[in-house]
C-alpha cells in the first residue's frame, strides 16, 4: 500500500457581490495555503463567457501563481487547445517553464470550455468548432517543444527545449486512448462525467504505450470535495455549486450564489433531482464521510493521484476544506502498489 497524492483544481470562482480581482486574490491565497498543506500539484482551467469563473487566462495566471509560491507544481486544467494557435501555447508554456524550471504542468483538453458563440469569437472562424482537428494540433504543440515539427524551420522561443511536464485530460473514452497512445499521464473529470470515470481509465490503461515522457500508465481523477465539521454543513456549503450548475445548463449562469441563497433557491422537482446528481460519486460531508467516498473512489479507479475541486462561496470555506483533507483524510488514502 502506497500513499495517494491530493492536488488541486480551482476555478477562481466569483461570489456574487465580489468581483473578478477578488476571485484571483483568493486563488492565490489558496495556492500559497494548499502549497503549505503539502498538496502536489494546483491547477487552474480555461473558461470562458462564465459569470461565476475568473479563469479564463490559465498562462497568465499561472504565472502569477508560480511566482507567489515555491515549490508546489502549478498548472493548467486545462488549456483547451482549438481556442489557441500551437505555437502560441508553446510559446506562452515555454516561457512558463523557462522562468519556473520543473514545476510546470501543461494539461491539455479538447473541449472549448464555453458556448458555441463564445469559442467561435476565440477561434475567428467556423472550421474546427467541433475540434476533429485536436489530434494534428496536438502533435504540432509537442513538436513545437521537442524541436520535430514538421514545418521547421519553424522555432517555438521559448518553448523549444522548455517543454513542462504534459497531461491530456478528458471526460470521455476519446481523450483516454489518445492519451494512452501517445504515453502521456492522463486526467479525468470525474467531477463532472463521473459515469465515464472507470472504463474511461480501462481504455486508458489498455492503450497505453511507453514513452520517452511515461513508461507505465499515470491516472489522475479530478472530483468535487466539499469537507467540513458535519455532513449537513457540508451539503450546505456545497448548494452554491449546484445551483450554479444548473443555471449554466440553464443558459444563465450568474456569479456564485451564497449557500443561503442556494437553500432558498424554489427547486422543481426535476430541478432538485438534478442538483442532487450533481454531487453523486462526489466527496461531500464530515472527514469521516469524505475519506469513505474518496477510498471508495480510488478502489474503483485505482488512481494514482486525486485532484480535489471546492467550489464554495467563501474562501475560508474553502482553505479549511483543503486543510481537513490534507490533516485528517489524506493519511488514510491508499493505493495497491503494483
Amino acid at each position: 500500500m502506497i500513499d495517494v497524492p491530493l492536488s488541486v483544481l480551482d476555478l477562481s470562482p466569483v461570489a456574487a457581490g465580489t468581483n473578478a480581482g477578488q476571485a484571483l486574490r483568493q486563488t492565490t491565497e489558496l495556492a500559497v495555503r494548499t502549497e503549505e498543506l503539502g498538496y502536489r500539484r494546483f491547477w487552474v482551467a480555461e473558461h470562458h463567457n462564465m459569470p461565476a469563473i475568473a479563469s479564463s487566462a490559465p498562462a497568465v495566471l499561472i504565472a502569477h501563481l508560480a511566482g507567489a509560491t515555491a515549490t508546489i507544481r502549478v498548472g493548467s486544467g486545462g488549456v483547451m487547445l482549438p481556442n489557441h494557435a500551437p505555437l502560441v501555447v508553446a510559446e506562452q508554456f515555454g516561457t512558463l517553464e523557462a522562468l519556473h524550471p520543473g514545476r510546470i504542468d501543461l494539461g491539455i483538453g479538447r473541449a472549448p470550455g464555453t458556448d458555441q458563440l463564445t469559442a467561435l469569437a476565440l477561434r475567428r472562424k467556423m472550421e474546427g468548432l467541433s475540434a476533429e482537428a485536436f489530434p494534428q494540433e496536438l502533435d504540432d504543440l509537442i513538436g513545437f517543444f521537442t524541436g520535430e515539427d514538421s514545418r521547421a524551420p519553424i522555432i517555438a522561443m521559448p518553448g523549444s527545449g522548455d517543454m513542462p511536464a504534459m497531461w491530456l485530460l478528458g471526460s470521455s473514452g476519446f481523450s483516454a486512448q489518445l492519451a494512452g497512445l501517445l504515453g502521456l499521464p492522463f486526467s479525468f473529470a470525474h467531477h463532472f462525467s463521473a459515469a465515464n470515470t472507470v472504463p474511461a481509465l480501462a481504455l486508458y490503461r489498455q492503450q497505453f504505450r511507453p514513452s520517452r515522457w511515461q513508461q507505465r500508465p499515470y491516472a489522475m481523477v479530478a472530483v468535487s470535495a466539499v469537507c467540513a465539521d458535519t455532513d449537513e454543513h457540508a451539503q450546505w456549503l456545497s448548494g452554491p455549486a449546484a445551483l450554479s450548475f444548473l443555471q449554466l445548463r440553464a443558459g444563465a449562469a450568474q456569479p456564485l450564489a451564497s449557500p443561503a441563497e442556494a437553500a432558498a433557491y424554489p427547486y422543481s422537482p426535476f430541478e432538485r433531482e438534478f442538483a442532487r446528481q450533481r454531487f453523486a460519486g462526489q466527496a461531500v460531508g464530515s472527514v469521516e464521510t469524505v475519506c469513505r467516498q474518496l477510498a471508495g473512489l480510488l478502489d474503483c479507479s485505482r488512481a494514482d493521484e486525486l485532484m480535489l475541486m471546492t467550489l464554495v462561496y467563501d474562501i475560508e470555506d474553502r482553505i479549511r476544506s483543503f486543510g481537513l483533507i490534507a490533516e485528517k483524510v489524506a493519511g488514510g488514502l491508499h493505493k495497491q502498489a503494483r
